[in-house]
């Protein structure tokens, strides 16, 4: 009898032991698991920037992007837990000032989250876009009498040729490859050219699209520039003049007067604009140019 009451009590103790033993497993396992470190994939880190967290040491996350007090993300954004602003892929900073990218205008400033939108600089030159579009001649009142300060005389010099003329290739310019100053009386300019006007007092003869200086027709004539002038929309020289000096005024090149004549400024105008549009700097009235301005 005392035997059994052994085994029974031994087996009511091995029972409880089996008990708690089991109980405490699961408890076990959970402080096993909380000391387990997690285990993350390391991925290559972008390229793009670095993280700016002061003091912290970051942590990489399986995402590759490193997240601390100042994460840089994925794209290379700095997004900081303040709101700061920081930068995207694309190398444009957001600014609280609103400061510009590298080669645009700001149109706004920058507000935490957005991203600041810059444009294209503008052109030099006032009115470019303008370029090209078509243009109504029209007739000017110029000045009866020439502003020779503005627009000194040239003097006639026999056979000169256009400097510069044999470097504009091209059949628009044979015009003026082939242009010479000749000196003849009025007998000769009306039985080789039936078509003269006169501007300020001075003879023009048509020939080809183009009028030229009839040099010789009265001595003491005016003249301020020794070549041809595209003779657009059959207007007389002064005219023709005029209507460039206003497209000039219109793109931004010409400042000065419509006053219709051929001066330096209206020159330096012309091969300004030639220059921009990559045309021969002739700085002179021709065809290509005038085509180019919108009006032939």
């Amino acid at each position: 009898m005392k035997k059994l009451m052994r085994i029974f009590v031994v087996l009511i103790c091995s029972l409880g032991l089996v008990s708690v033993a089991y109980t405490a497993q699961p408890e076990e396992n959970k402080s096993q698991k909380k000391k387990q470190p997690q285990t993350v994939q390391h991925a290559p880190p972008t390229t793009t920037g670095h993280a700016t967290g002061a003091g912290a040491s970051p942590k990489k996350t399986s995402m590759g992007a490193y997240e601390g007090k100042k994460g840089q993300t994925s794209t290379g954004a700095y997004q900081g837990q303040k709101g700061k602003k920081g930068q995207t892929s694309t190398g444009t900073y957001q600014r609280q000032t609103g400061k510009a990218a590298k080669g645009g205008k700001v149109t706004g400033a920058g507000k935490p989250g957005e991203i600041s939108t810059t444009t294209a600089g503008k052109t030099a030159t006032a009115g470019a876009a303008k370029a090209g579009k078509p243009f109504k001649p029209q007739h000017f009142n110029v000045p009866k009498q020439p502003n020779t300060a503005k627009a000194p005389p040239v003097k006639f010099q026999q056979g000169k040729h256009i400097e510069g003329s044999q470097n504009w290739q091209g059949q628009n310019y044979t015009v003026f490859r082939n242009y010479k100053s000749e000196w003849h009386d009025q007998n000769w300019w009306h039985s080789h050219h039936n078509n003269i006007v006169f501007v300020f007092g001075a003879p023009y003869y048509w020939n080809a699209g183009y009028w030229f200086p009839a040099w010789g027709y009265y001595p003491n004539a005016y003249y301020a520039w020794d070549g041809p002038i595209y003779a657009y929309n059959r207007l007389p020289p002064d005219q023709v003049i005029a209507n460039v000096q206003t497209v000039l005024q219109q793109q931004g090149y010409y400042q000065g007067e419509v006053d219709g004549l051929l001066g330096p400024q209206t020159r330096a105008a012309l091969a300004d604009y030639q220059r921009a549009s990559g045309l021969p700097e002739t700085a002179a009235v021709d065809q290509p140019t005038l085509q180019s301005l919108g009006m032939a």
